[in-house]
């Protein structure tokens, strides 16, 4: 993570529970962790892409089953990832600019539809 968004993200979440989690972790992550980590992660938002492009919705069985799937990533590799964490993640995928173009660079449209996917995955439950 460079260090600009590791302050960034200390100072706005520094004080929760899932911070906390992730700092331990990841702590002893070697670079070749942090790297299957996050292209893990961006593999899931190509997938999204790809079911975007193939016509699904955001409610179809792919897509809910995309947003378990990146719900589940992100428990394993980074902090438990509850249903509000979750929620409150695919707001951030397509308010802040740029979560939304990293996302987007696997096809426009893919951070809404991602976020779409999550509001009606947690909506579910």
């Amino acid at each position: 993570m460079n260090n600009d968004y590791k302050t960034e993200a200390r100072s706005r979440w520094g004080n929760t529970d899932a911070y906390r989690e992730h700092e331990q972790k990841t702590n002893n992550y070697t670079k070749e962790k942090w790297a299957e980590a996050n292209d893990g992660l961006m593999a899931i938002f190509a997938e999204f892409a790809a079911c975007k492009a193939s016509g699904a919705s955001a409610d179809s069985t792919e897509a809910q089953a995309l947003v378990a799937e990146l719900q589940a990533h992100i428990t394993a590799n980074y902090y438990t990832c509850t249903d509000e964490i979750l929620a409150g993640l695919g707001k951030m995928y397509v308010v802040d600019e740029r979560f939304k173009k990293n996302i987007d660079k696997y096809g426009e449209g893919t951070a809404e539809f991602a976020s779409e996917g999550i509001r009606i995955y947690v909506e579910k439950k």
